[in-house]
């Protein structure tokens, strides 16, 4: 697969050679698998991000042994500690799914996945929100899913997000983001890179940092200003824990426009004043919400091309994900 860059001349950064392995929950490719032997096909995952993205379908409920049709199924107790229990019949198939699922996690292990979309709500895949019944019978939507928080637990770090919150344009365009990033990571990892390997890293992905959290911004910084003098390994697993984390947080409104006023410093040795100020009043127009991100990034990229700026053309946060995908295009 080749997504690509705004700079053809230049080596392509955003280039892969295949599509990148996504996690999912079999139920929102079509799949009849649900309790009443129906699905949740969603057309913006199949047809969409499936053009980038291979899908590993995973139902919990399904692969760990139950039938279609079967009863549906429930979380009781606490959402520190819940059972996974039959609704009727109260049959607890907690302990089962545990095992199941330490079986498939492993399994995962091998499949090299960037990122995983849950079925929401689900008392075996949901990741946030699932209903919890006391034993008063009163419901708590503080739960996890019995299979999500293990695949949580177990890959800390890879992006993960449920079919409900795709629906929400910032959200969903985190999300997609983290997962590119991901993807970039593996392949700098598959090099074998360290060193200077891992400076370059960091400096293509330094203004897509800085627009998600400046904290994770200056930690990544020091993390990498040391990693000569550190064990690779340690620096390594510190460096990623720390990307992803920063780049979990979404990029607000004040943050993309600080990032964009930083990009406008690279300009002022070549840039005319008129150019300077359309530069400036489309960046506010942006801060006030009249216009989408889109607008003040293309003319940025006018910009770069227009005065040759080797150090923004390498820079992940004009190009972050493909075009296609609209993701920037949301007020």
């Amino acid at each position: 697969m080749i997504i690509e860059d705004i700079f053809p001349s230049e080596t392509e950064i955003l280039t892969m050679d295949e599509k990148i392995k996504v996690g999912i929950s079999s139920c929102l490719l079509g799949e009849k698998v649900r309790y009443d032997a129906g699905h949740k096909l969603d057309r913006f995952t199949t047809d969409t991000l499936g053009r980038y993205f291979e899908w590993v379908p995973v139902c919990p409920e399904f692969e760990y042994g139950l039938p279609v049709p079967r009863e549906a199924l429930r979380l009781i107790g606490t959402p520190e500690a819940p059972r996974l229990v039959t609704i009727k019949t109260g049959i607890d198939h907690t302990e089962g799914m545990l095992r199941w699922a330490k079986k498939k996690l492993a399994e995962l292990e091998q499949e090299n996945l960037c990122g995983f979309i849950f079925k929401s709500k689900s008392p075996s895949s949901g990741i946030g929100g699932v209903k919890v019944y006391t034993p008063s019978g009163m419901p708590s939507r503080k739960g996890v899913g019995i299979f999500g928080r293990a695949f949580i637990n177990h890959f800390p770090h890879l992006p993960v997000e449920d079919d409900g919150h795709l629906h929400n344009p910032s959200l969903r365009e985190n999300f997609i983001e983290s997962v590119f990033v991901f993807k970039r990571w593996q392949e700098f990892k598959k090099k074998g890179g360290f060193g200077a390997d891992l400076i370059g890293f960091h400096t293509d992905h330094k203004l897509q940092i800085l627009a998600h959290s400046p904290r994770h911004y200056t930690i990544l910084g020091r993390l990498v200003a040391k990693a000569k003098k550190s064990r690779q390994g340690e620096i390594l697993s510190e460096y990623i824990m720390t990307l992803m984390s920063g780049i979990h947080l979404i990029a607000t409104v004040k943050r993309n426009t600080n990032g964009l006023l930083h990009i406008i410093g690279y300009f002022k040795k070549h840039a005319s004043s008129d150019e300077k100020e359309e530069l400036l009043e489309v960046i506010d127009n942006y801060r006030k919400g009249i216009i989408p991100l889109i607008v003040p990034i293309t003319l940025i990229k006018h910009y770069v091309r227009k005065f040759d700026v080797s150090y923004l053309k390498r820079q992940y946060y004009l190009n972050p994900h493909p075009l296609e995908l609209m993701l920037r295009n949301h007020g």
